[in-house]
């Protein structure tokens, strides 16, 4: 059968292939869960700064997060949320930062402008101004500005390899900036998402997709990428992420990528809640240069 629906044989498959809220039984039970688990992260870390300015707009605001006591040269963990760049805030994240902070990283949690308020290309140039900033201000909040990581879910996964792929020099910054990347059930090719039930709010163009798309725009990079994903996600993110892995390897790029067992797509955050936690585990190892197994 002639595949008309980028690559699904209908409208109502693509469509379910990306609905990650119809992907489980009671979307709401995740949405309160992550709000309570993130006023809890939030109540639970002593040393925090919220809501500070990177950038000139409203929404341009992130959140700081340190290890107590206040460190001195700690590594950072640059999360970059969901919410298929038209919903949430960083603050519905919280819950990202205990595991990183107890084990001894500063966690840096961005928020930036949504769709269809802006276009991608805008959100993708402050996540790029947020890390910028991350680099230079970081010693003043105790930061490495030599260990930066950056990782992020579902959206913010495509926002981390389209950061990765940022020319820093633009910025005045050293290519080697950002030295890893974590993406979390990532999406990195848009042509989908413009024919799909998301199309209103994105408002992507032929022009955009092809800008805007992480698969479509692959080079040499200093940063190693890792990337995950749940075994109960929506099947069209293990797919995108493993040809992204591949495409990314193919220019001589580190990558790496391990599936999530019994994890749908809200649930593969679960490991940043303690220090031991796997997600926790992976961004402390991409401190040291090592990808997952």
């Amino acid at each position: 059968m002639t595949q008309l629906f980028a690559g699904y044989e209908s409208q109502a498959a693509l469509d379910a292939a990306y609905d990650v809220e119809s992907s489980v039984p009671d979307f709401t039970v995740y949405a309160r869960q992550f709000m309570a688990d993130s006023a809890a992260a939030e109540a639970a870390i002593a040393d925090k700064q919220l809501g500070v300015s990177y950038g000139p707009t409203l929404m341009e605001t992130l959140d700081l997060y340190r290890p107590s006591p206040a460190p001195t040269k700690a590594p950072i963990f640059i999360f970059v949320h969901g919410g298929y760049w038209k919903s949430l805030t960083s603050r519905v994240f919280s819950m990202v930062a205990p595991g990183p902070v107890a084990a001894g990283a500063c966690v840096v949690n961005v928020t930036y402008d949504l769709c269809p308020t802006v276009e991608i290309g805008e959100i993708i140039r402050q996540v790029r101004a947020a890390v910028a900033w991350t680099y230079r201000n970081a010693e003043s909040f105790g930061g490495d500005p030599d260990r930066i990581v950056i990782g992020g879910h579902s959206a913010g996964g495509h926002l981390t390899a389209t950061t990765l792929l940022t020319d820093w020099s633009r910025y005045g910054l050293p290519d080697d900036t950002v030295k890893a990347g974590f993406s979390i059930s990532g999406l990195f090719d848009l042509t989908p998402l413009a024919e799909s039930f998301l199309q209103p709010d994105l408002r992507l163009t032929s022009l955009s997709v092809q800008d805007h798309s992480p698969m479509f725009n692959v080079r040499k990079c200093f940063a190693p990428l890792a990337l995950t994903w749940g075994d109960a996600d929506p099947e069209a993110f293990a797919g995108q992420s493993l040809r992204f892995e591949a495409a990314w390897k193919a220019v001589g790029n580190g990558a790496s990528s391990f599936v999530l067992p019994n994890a749908n797509h809200f649930e593969v955050l679960e490991g940043f809640k303690t220090s031991d936690g796997r997600m926790t585990r992976v961004v402390m190892d991409l401190f040291e240069g090592k990808l997952p197994g």
